[in-house]
């Protein structure tokens, strides 16, 4: 995969994005993503979707946090997951999209899935 310099810095931007959400719980789907994640330094909480048996069991236990970032890969499974996510935890908590939009953007469609963005590892160090 050909990465581009602005590509690198964008990455970079958005792991300090993500470092700086106060009061946020990040959620993905299982443990590659949130390894993924840890790679690039994000330092913040992390809960994997897989670990709850269930989208009823995930929603009630994050409904707690004040903001969920929601990062699901973007493939039918995690589209379906975030729409869930969405429908379960309506009023309940604050729920942000936007760093899953900016992945989209920065990466220009390459990342479907969050454990993909290893392939940035070594740019970063």
């Amino acid at each position: 995969m050909i990465v581009t310099e602005q590509e690198i810095q964008e990455i970079k931007n958005f792991v300090i994005d993500l470092n700086l959400m106060q009061d946020s719980v990040v959620a993905v789907e299982g443990k590659k993503d949130s390894l993924a994640l840890r790679k690039l330094g994000f330092l913040g909480q992390i809960i994997e979707f897989h670990k709850f048996g269930g989208i009823v069991n995930f929603t009630d236990s994050v409904a707690g946090y004040e903001k969920l970032i929601i990062l699901f890969d973007r493939d039918k499974k995690g589209r379906y997951l975030t729409e869930k996510t969405i429908q379960l935890l309506e009023r309940r908590t604050k729920i942000d999209l936007s760093f899953k939009r900016k992945l989209g953007v920065i990466t220009k469609g390459k990342i479907r899935f969050i454990e993909q963005l290893v392939c940035y590892e070594s740019y970063l160090v």
